[in-house]
């Protein structure tokens, strides 16, 4: 586990620094840019509110560019950008292999992943709930379906009502891989689990329902649903999604969130994106509870 814990670390930085090399000068990016244009953005569900907040402050900057956003999920903005309905993918998982190469094979660009925030991927429950945490052993045994009563973990005699993001969802592709797959990579979601559309949908679910358990980015969290923390093993501290337990990576379900374009970004999509980059921009992010990269 520390190797591929190390393994993953060494790819978020190598990502990091590359997104940092193709976009120059965004440090110095407080000068209002003279691009004018519009630009269409589409993707991840946990990051569409990030977005939206993102371009609206760059609007009022910027009145000579337009913003459009929707979410949808990560698989729909990459199928957006290859298609080129979109600028820019919001994607909150890494794109696999196969859509790599459907872009340069069928359209014949490099999609260009910039990381440009981190986030932890939360796992609440109702607040009546007197579960306050769970292994990833046990997370991955409820969402497989070897756990189906709340007792089986400390809790009252009551089914688990399992819900999980669609698979057109980064975060449903990402805590598979991550959750169900980290000690079996032929796992997969239980027959019982409920599959819904948008994060929103999850917590909002979670809040009525004192047997439910779902997840979400840390963008969705409020005071409705209760957060869980999460060991790595028995015999670790449980320990909740925050700020620092995601930088130092003691939260065991932290990752990046991207946006990606076609190539290279190039003129006002280069000028919004090193903004998004930029302490201004990285302000936006730390306001709806994600975390900054800077």
């Amino acid at each position: 586990m520390k190797l591929k814990r190390l393994i993953w670390i060494f790819v978020v930085l190598v990502i990091l620094a590359s997104a940092c090399t193709s976009a120059p000068g965004t440090s110095s990016t407080s000068s209002t840019p003279a691009g004018t244009g519009s630009i269409v953005v589409k993707g991840s569900d946990t990051m569409v509110n990030l977005a939206s907040a993102w371009a609206e402050e760059y609007q009022l900057k910027n009145p000579g560019v337009k913003i459009s956003v929707s979410g949808g999920g990560s698989g729909f903005g990459i199928t957006a950008l290859i298609d080129g309905t979109t600028d820019i993918c919001n994607n909150s998982r890494p794109w696999k292999q196969e859509e790599i190469a459907r872009a340069k094979k069928e359209k014949g660009f490099d999609p260009v992943q910039i990381v440009v925030a981190l986030d932890g991927v939360t796992v609440v429950v109702n607040p009546q709930n007197p579960v306050n945490d769970l292994t990833m052993e046990q997370l991955a045994a409820i969402y497989t379906g070897k756990i189906s009563n709340w007792r089986e973990v400390g809790g009252l005699d009551a089914p688990i009502v399992v819900l999980s993001r669609d698979s057109n969802s980064g975060t449903h592709v990402f805590f598979k891989e991550h959750v169900l797959q980290a000690k079996d990579k032929n796992a997969e979601y239980g027959s019982d689990v409920q599959f819904l559309p948008t994060s929103q949908s999850i917590h909002d679910e979670v809040a009525r329902n004192p047997n439910a358990i779902g997840y979400f980015g840390l963008g969705y969290l409020s005071d409705k649903v209760k957060v869980l923390g999460i060991k790595k093993d028995a015999s670790s501290d449980a320990v909740k999604p925050s700020l620092e337990s995601i930088k130092d990576g003691s939260y065991p379900i932290a990752r990046p969130l991207f946006v990606t374009t076609k190539g290279q970004p190039e003129g006002i999509i280069k000028e919004y994106i090193d903004w998004i980059l930029s302490p201004e921009g990285q302000r936006i992010v730390s306001e709806l509870d994600f975390v900054p990269i800077s």
